[in-house]
C-alpha cells in the first residue's frame, strides 16, 4: 500500500500469487484444439478441416477449447464513507487496490473484465472485454476523483442489473453500510439473471472494534452529521449492532447464493486476494442459472 501507483501495487500483489493461465470447462473458438465434430448450419466455414473433407467427403469442424470463460464486472463503491481509514490508508485504496488486482489478474488468465463504478449514482460504467488497452480504461476510472458524497448502494444494484444482460461473475466490492433489508430486491435480480455473486466487505479496524478512547466529535462523512461520542460507554452497544448487522448480511448473502468475504484493511493484500481467488475456484468458474422465481425476495 506504500506503493503510489496503483498500477505497480497491483502487479506486485499478483506476482506474489498468480500461478498460470487456466483451462476452460466452455467450448469455442480461440486458442486450443481438442476434437472434431459435424458441420451445422450456421457454424463459420473457416473451422471447417478441408483435409478432413477431401478424404471423407464429410464436412467436419474443429472444436477448440476456449481460455476467456469468464466474464467478470467488479461494481467499486466510490461512496465518501469509503474515505474512513486508520491505518495509513483508507477503506477506498484497499478496495481500488484490491479491484486493480483482481483485474490485472483475471487479465493475465485471458479473461474479460469491466468495472461499475458508484456513489449516489453509477459513475462508471466499461463493459467487460478482454483486449489491449481494457487493463488502462479499469485503472484510470478507479483512479478518477468521483464527486459524488453520499452513497446509494440499492440503486446501484438495480442499475447493475439493468447493465449486465450476459451472464457472469459479479463482484461487489463496498462497505455495505446500508440498510440490508433495502439490499434484497436487486441482489436477488442480479441472481435471478443468472450472475455468479461475490461481495468483498472492507471495514477498518476502528470501525471493527470502536478503538477510540476518548469522547469526540464524530462527523459522518456523507451527511456531514457531527454526534458528540463517549466510546467507552457506546462500545458495547455500537458492537451489539455491527454483529446484528454482520449476521444480517451473511444470511442475505446466503439466500441470494452469493459469497461473503469481509475484509479488514490492516490485512495484508496479497493473502486476502488469494483467500479470494481459492474460494472462487473452489466454487467453480461457471455462473448457476437460476430461475426469476426461485430467486425472487
Amino acid at each position: 500500500m506504500a506503493i503510489r501507483s496503483l498500477e505497480l501495487r497491483a502487479r506486485a500483489v499478483v506476482e506474489g500469487f498468480w500461478s498460470g493461465i487456466h483451462r476452460s470447462p466452455y467450448h469455442g473458438f480461440s486458442v486450443e484444439f481438442t476434437e472434431y465434430r459435424q458441420y451445422a448450419h450456421g457454424d463459420d466455414p473457416r473451422h471447417i478441416d478441408w483435409r478432413v473433407l477431401a478424404r471423407s467427403d464429410r464436412t467436419y469442424i474443429k472444436k477448440f477449447e476456449d481460455e476467456t470463460n469468464l466474464r467478470c464486472h467488479l461494481v467499486l463503491d466510490r461512496s465518501r464513507s469509503m474515505d474512513f481509514g486508520t491505518v495509513g490508508h483508507t477503506k477506498a485504496a484497499y478496495a481500488a487496490t484490491f479491484a486493480a488486482t483482481l483485474a490485472l489478474f483475471l487479465q493475465k488468465q485471458g479473461d474479460a473484465v469491466g468495472l461499475i463504478s458508484f456513489d449516489d449514482v453509477v459513475r462508471n460504467f466499461i463493459p467487460a472485454r478482454n483486449r489491449p488497452g481494457q487493463l488502462n480504461l479499469l485503472l484510470h476510472a478507479i483512479e478518477a476523483p468521483v464527486p459524488g458524497r453520499a452513497t446509494s448502494l440499492p440503486a446501484a444494484l438495480e442499475r447493475a442489473a439493468q447493465l449486465l444482460r450476459k451472464r457472469g461473475l459479479v463482484v461487489l466490492l463496498s462497505d455495505f453500510l446500508a440498510p440490508v433489508p433495502e439490499l434484497e430486491r436487486p441482489l436477488a435480480h442480479l441472481a435471478a439473471l443468472g450472475h455468479d455473486l461475490a461481495a468483498v466487505q472492507f471495514l477498518d479496524p476502528a470501525e471493527l472494534s470502536l478503538s477510540f478512547h476518548q469522547p469526540a466529535h464524530f462527523e459522518d462523512l456523507e451527511s456531514g452529521q457531527s454526534l458528540h461520542v463517549d466510546p467507552d460507554v457506546a462500545r458495547a452497544q455500537y458492537l451489539q449492532r455491527l454483529h446484528a448487522h454482520q449476521d444480517a448480511l451473511r444470511a442475505l448473502f446466503n439466500r441470494v447464493g452469493a459469497s461473503w468475504h469481509p475484509l479488514d484493511t490492516k490485512a495484508p493484500l496479497s493473502p486476502a486476494l488469494q483467500d479470494f481467488i481459492q474460494s472462487r475456484h473452489r466454487k467453480g468458474r461457471a455462473p448457476a442459472r437460476r430461475s426469476p422465481a426461485a430467486a425472487a425476495p
